[in-house]
């Protein structure tokens, strides 16, 4: 698939199919451009469910846990920490990366992280939660053929 093709495939998907199992092999080729904490037992993602109460996020099979490490993240020279940065260009490339497997996802940061940092075990100073990352098969496999509700490049671009 191209990557237009890929761009446009890629959606939030807030439905999952609860019957169907993300093969482990699946995971770790999407797996492949990072290192993540990954929530798949039903406790810890009940748990998790806490932090984040919405009825779609818990049909979800599977939870990846976006943390940041403040530590070893690159500094410009400013001081500007791009830990933020560099994560949310992990995000996208893990959803397009599931999207090209048929997989969906949906990026996560309305959570309360005093909550999944108790569940996950995360500090919340040195390592930070930046982004919950629900991912499974839709629902609705449609989801990623639908037309999309775009605004007009005029609204998004301003020519100088």
């Amino acid at each position: 698939m191209n990557l237009l093709d890929l761009v446009s495939k890629r959606v939030s998907v807030r439905s999952y199919d609860t019957a169907r199992v993300v093969e482990n092999k699946l995971l770790d080729e999407v797996f492949d451009i990072a290192r993540l904490v990954v929530v798949k037992s039903k406790g810890k993602l009940t748990e998790l469910s806490a932090a984040y109460d919405r009825d779609w996020f818990k049909t979800a099979p599977v939870v990846l846990a976006v943390v940041v490490d403040h530590t070893e993240s690159w500094h410009r020279a400013d001081g500007k920490d791009h830990a933020d940065v560099d994560a949310s260009i992990f995000v996208e490339h893990l959803c397009l990366a599931a999207a090209e497997k048929g997989l969906g996802t949906c990026w996560v940061c309305n959570f309360n992280p005093e909550v999944a940092n108790k569940v996950l075990g995360i500090d919340g100073v040195e390592k930070e939660l930046v982004a919950l990352v629900p991912i499974g098969y839709p629902s609705d496999n449609s989801v990623f053929s639908k037309p999309k509700v775009r605004k007009e490049m005029s609204e998004i671009v301003t020519e100088i």
